[in-house]
């Protein structure tokens, strides 16, 4: 009886092994995947704050884009806003992408508070679908991903970020 039990659990331990083995290579390996995906900004589509359709067509060639994922409940999402109205000349040179998968009409609300709606280079964007998170592998609110010229990933930041270090990396003048 003893040995049977012992042979079980064995068993059953090994198993278990085995399963988050297996849990942990196919994790790494997705993660593995998507960051090889997101070298260069990967294919999107989303509905800008007008109801019109806005994929990577839209995109300036030949400019850096900044992707701003964020939610208008958001307290850090807010600061960044108002840090970036503010230093709005600076982002001049820049294609600014808000995207969040709440409302259209709160995200509206949202670009008109800052009035960041103003200027061409800013885009307002709804993920009804809720992808940009899985597409661009964020998990965090604000997250910035930004893209050069050449739209190839050069950083992702997780959180807020003063203004001075947002524009020291951009090597802004």
């Amino acid at each position: 009886m003893n040995r049977h039990l012992k042979t079980i659990l064995l068993v059953l331990f090994i198993g278990i092994i085995s399963f988050l083995s297996y849990q942990i290579i196919n994790k790494v390996s997705h993660k593995k995947e998507v960051a090889q995906k997101i070298k260069t900004i990967p294919l999107f589509s989303y509905q800008d704050i007008n109801g019109k359709t806005f994929t990577n067509e839209n995109l300036k060639k030949a400019t850096p884009i900044i992707f701003i994922y964020f939610n208008t409940e958001c307290e850090y999402c807010n600061e960044e806003a108002s840090m970036i109205q503010k230093n709005m000349p600076k982002f001049k040179d820049y294609q600014l992408i808000f995207i969040s998968f709440e409302k259209r009409e709160q995200i509206e609300s949202f670009s008109k508070y800052y009035k960041l709606n103003l200027y061409n280079n800013v885009h307002f964007l709804q993920d009804s679908k809720v992808t940009f998170a899985t597409t661009f592998d964020v998990n965090s609110l604000p997250c910035i991903v930004l893209y050069d010229k050449n739209q190839k990933l050069t950083e992702k930041i997780r959180g807020q970020i003063k203004p001075v270090i947002l524009i020291k990396k951009l090597n802004i003048q």
